[in-house]
């Protein structure tokens, strides 16, 4: 079941499209098997990954569960748009959606009214307004391992534990350093007699005032490096930097400031028009290529914007200046960031005043360095918007949040003289027992970002305060938005309550409601394909005007009814499937009944399918004793063919696991989107690129030779007749066959059996013991050693008895 329901949701280990990265995912399919383990009622299971993070204080696996909305593919390849990747996931969650809940192709009403179900073009736009209200980015970072935003820290009772120490200890030095406000007064007022002028500014790590292009007045080792042949103008006072919007300046100046560490910029600026974006400065390795992560100040839209990121926009805090930047003449800018990672304590002062600002963004709970950048950049960023003819002078860098004084000082201001101004400055820059009890402040806060930086996130889903504008995308194309819609549902399916919140949560609600015509008899339908390998409705994934009738409507109608009354419980309802006379019946019949019948429509015979891949592999390893049982973890590497992942090209290697790793059920397969298991696809595994409820099954030469030559089938065969020759003479072939017989296919073979599989034993026995060569080459299969104490021709021709009969239609067919 959990293996159906990870190719319903897409699920991967890895992002998909051409760089197909990895991404660490499996928490959420390790609840998913916790969830059918623990019967959750299907109600439930629906609504937690709808909108498990909008119920009342949701559980951690509640949020977990979100993450099935965050299972599509995506990208983060050069030149794609940000916002057509972002609508594009919005579409997929709408499509997996309509196939995982109400067997509708609901993809088809993305671009016209659907042309056979009663879905319109509106509809299919009002249920991605559910869907898109979180604070995502249509691409994920390429340099970095970071994870897309909304993430959830899935911490241990330990870290939770650590976690409150180590808050504890943070609030602590905050309010120590608070308190000296009032208890250094009196040192205050005596250092205030003698005001110097102008007031000091320590903390200075680096100044360049392009009176040359490279010159570092505080650290003359650490020159400015430009490139792109950037040129000196005329500026406020003396020689300015001119900028292209491709060239700039790199400066080895430090600044590689954690969210933690106080620091300050300070510059002069000349911008020739308005711009709607443009880097002044940043420290960071790229813009949508990183998320951004690290800090900077643009202009977006006119304004002045300042910023620490660890993935925009989810995890970051930004303001922006509520007045427009003055065109075409030299402003003075200073932003400032206390090291408390909040939006009210990053600061712009423009000219040497507080400017009002806007908060942009207020979250940020991960790093915010630039750690893979080595230099702040002036003017130019990697895929953004460069500072097209603008001008700097005057770059400044300091390890402290510069009070109002000193950014008033900078800018050519006399420095405001109210005592309780100065005072913050003193405590500031120049109370040796606050600057004392500032770094105290800023060593707790760096013990609990060290610990909370080291915790592992999932994709989750988490709802906006405001949702987003919906839009009818014109023909289905993101750059043509046509008349607003608001979240809704298809009126011809079932209205929509209106005590239901128009959220996600109204969603399920509206999904799990018990007189909804599709929910309970989409899954009830599914279930029955699992156990029969037909579905009632054939169509297990289109139950609109397109799909099958059900064969059996009144049985479907009855089984859905009784599984709604039952709570929704899956458990039930497989039970009563399974001990029903129906499935007990053989599926054997007579020729009449095959050819009037021949796909058992009419239910005349029991069950009769192939296995999927994954209970094939799991067969072989469980008759073997190799499987290994253990429940959850992360993602395993099992044996595949050398140069798969190569061949597919960005860099990629496959490694195969070592001990367990080999023998794990086969649920917890490492799944690349582009490069999926191949034994597993030869058996007609889904790629899981998109949202799949049917896989088709297939009959191919290709399942023969994975049988009988691929390494996982060959090691298991070697170790299950190793285990067998502990127990059973090799000269005794009768006996050793049926014993194989057995373990492989669950029954005792009959006399033409019995005669047949003897007969091969006893050829391939004489074979390797004329050719030692061959067994021993045999024998060299898999990573398990093979037993010392047993014959290596009796070993060697076990095994091709056993890979024989692991190609048995009774090994790989249910019946």
């Amino acid at each position: 079941m959990a293996a159906d329901w990870c190719d319903i949701a897409r699920y991967a280990d890895t992002f998909g499209y051409q760089s197909d990265r990895h991404r660490d995912v499996w928490p959420w399919r390790d609840w998913v098997i916790r969830a059918f383990n623990n019967n959750l009622p299907y109600d439930q299971f629906i609504t937690w990954q709808i909108a498990g993070d909008l119920l009342d204080n949701p559980t951690r696996d509640q949020r977990i569960a979100t993450a099935f909305n965050r299972l599509h593919r995506q990208t983060n390849e050069g030149g794609s748009v940000e916002e057509e990747f972002r609508v594009e996931y919005v579409n997929d969650r709408v499509t997996t959606y309509g196939t995982a809940f109400l067997g509708l192709t609901l993809e088809c009403s993305r671009c016209h009214d659907h042309k056979y179900d009663p879905i319109s073009t509106r509809d299919f736009y009002s249920l991605a307004s559910f869907f898109q209200n979180i604070d995502e980015s249509g691409l994920y970072s390429h340099f970095t391992d970071d994870t897309p935003t909304p993430a959830l820290p899935l911490t241990t009772p330990d870290q939770d534990q650590q976690l409150a120490t180590l808050t504890e200890k943070a609030a602590a030095a905050e309010a120590a350093l608070l308190s000296l406000r009032t208890s250094r007064r009196p040192a205050f007022e005596a250092w205030a007699r003698s005001l110097p002028s102008p007031l000091p500014s320590p903390d200075e790590l680096a100044r360049f005032q392009f009176e040359s292009l490279t010159a570092n007045d505080i650290k003359p080792d650490d020159p400015a490096q430009p490139f792109e042949n950037p040129q000196l103008t005329d500026g406020p006072h003396g020689k300015a930097l001119a900028l292209d919007g491709e060239n700039g300046v790199n400066l080895n100046a430090g600044g590689n400031f954690t969210r933690e560490q106080p620091f300050s910029v300070s510059l002069w600026l000349r911008t020739p028009d308005t711009k709607d974006r443009a880097v002044v400065f940043h420290r960071s390795r790229a813009w949508t290529d990183s998320a951004s992560r690290g800090y900077q100040l643009l202009i977006e839209d006119g304004r002045l914007s300042a910023a620490l990121i660890h993935f925009w926009p989810g995890n970051a805090v930004a303001i922006r200046a509520k007045d427009l930047l003055p065109v075409a003449q030299w402003t003075h800018v200073t932003m400032t960031s206390d090291g408390s990672g909040k939006a009210n304590g990053l600061q712009l002062f423009i000219n040497g005043l507080p400017a009002p600002c806007d908060t942009v963004r207020d979250h940020l709970t991960r790093n915010a360095h630039g750690g893979e950048a080595s230099q702040i950049t002036i003017g130019q960023r990697f895929r953004d918007r460069g500072f097209k003819g603008g001008h700097i002078d005057d770059f400044r860098v300091f390890s402290r949040a510069l009070t109002p004084p000193e950014a008033a000082q900078l800018a050519g201001l006399p420095a405001p003289s109210d005592p309780d101004t100065l005072f913050s400055y003193w405590l500031s820059a120049l109370d040796p027992e606050s600057r004392a009890a500032a770094a105290a402040l800023q060593q707790a806060r760096a013990a609990l970002h060290a610990l909370q930086d080291s915790i592992p996130s999932l994709m989750v889903m988490e709802e906006m305060a405001h949702p987003k504008p919906a839009r009818l995308l014109q023909r289905g194309a993101y750059d043509a938005p046509g008349d607003p819609v608001s979240a809704s549902v298809p009126a011809a399916i079932l209205p929509f309550n209106p005590a239901y919140p128009a959220n996600r949560l109204g969603l399920a609600k509206w999904t799990t409601d018990p007189s909804h015509p599709l929910t309970a008899r989409v899954i009830v339908n599914r279930l029955w394909a699992q156990m029969f390998g037909r579905g009632l409705v054939h169509t297990v994934d289109d139950f609109g005007n397109q799909g099958s009738l059900p064969s059996h409507p009144e049985l479907l109608d009855a089984l859905a009814s009784h599984f709604i009354s039952s709570g929704w419980n899956v458990k039930s309802l497989l039970r009563s499937i399974a001990l029903s006379r129906t499935f007990a019946q053989e599926s054997s019949g007579d020729r009449d009944s095959f050819l009037s019948d021949p796909d058992n429509i009419a239910l005349a015979r029991g069950p009769r399918f192939r296995l999927p891949a994954e209970m094939i592999r799991d067969s072989a390893l469980a008759a073997s004793g190799l499987l290994v049982t253990k429940t959850g973890g992360p993602s395993v590497k099992p044996y595949q063919p050398p140069g798969i992942w190569e061949e597919k090209g960005g860099g990629w290697s496959y490694h195969r696991d070592k001990g367990d790793g080999l023998y794990r059920r086969s649920l917890y397969t490492y799944w690349k989107r582009t490069a999926p298991p191949p034994a597993m696809e030869t058996f007609d595994a889904a790629k899981r690129e998109v949202c799949v409820a049917r896989r088709q099954i297939t009959a191919t030469p290709l399942q023969a030779l994975v049988l009988l030559n691929d390494e996982q089938f060959l090691e298991a065969a070697r170790v299950l007749a190793e285990s067998l020759l502990t127990s059973h003479s090799p000269d005794n072939h009768a006996p050793l066959a049926a014993a194989a017989f057995s373990r492989c296919l669950g029954r005792l073979p009959n006399a033409r059996e019995s005669t047949l599989l003897s007969s091969l034993l006893s050829d391939q026995l004489a074979h390797y013991r004329s050719h030692p060569a061959d067994a021993a080459r045999l024998l060299k299969s898999g990573a398990r050693p093979p037993a010392a104490n047993h014959d290596p021709a009796a070993v060697a021709a076990l095994t091709t008895l056993v890979s024989t009969l692991f190609n048995h239609d009774e090994f790989v067919t249910l019946r």
